[in-house]
């Protein structure tokens, strides 16, 4: 099984820094005028999934909630404070407080948190 999760933005530009040149996802492909819609996909390192980032079509893109997580799980102290020097975001209080002690929370963009984790997951 492969995993692609797929957000709508308007700010498609400043989503592919963040995740891109901040975070460190690889571009692997992108499209531009299919249908109305422009986007990009960007693989996660490590994984067999990647992210869609689209704009464009009729509707509005979603609203963040402070519960709605991307948990990347880095594998260092160091990983995690290189990620967010690149991004430059403030780090947030997270809503749910275990992931205050277990990992750093920042915003994308468009307000959607993502939770930096300087453990490697390790599949039980």
């Amino acid at each position: 099984m492969q995993l692609r999760i797929a957000r709508h933005t308007n700010r498609l530009d400043e989503l592919i820094r963040f995740y891109r040149d901040g975070l460190g996802l690889r571009e692997i492909g992108r499209f531009n005028h299919h249908e109305g819609y422009d986007g990009v996909f960007l693989a996660v390192p490590g994984t067999n999934a990647h992210l869609e980032f689209t704009s464009g079509g009729r509707r509005t893109p979603p609203a963040a909630h402070p519960e709605t997580l991307l948990v990347l799980y880095l594998g260092s102290d160091e990983a995690v404070a290189q990620v967010c020097a690149r991004v430059g975001g403030e780090q947030l209080e997270p809503a749910n407080p275990y992931w205050g002690r277990h990992g750093t929370t920042i915003a994308d963009p468009d307000g959607f948190r993502v939770v930096l984790v300087p453990e490697r997951w390790s599949d039980p």
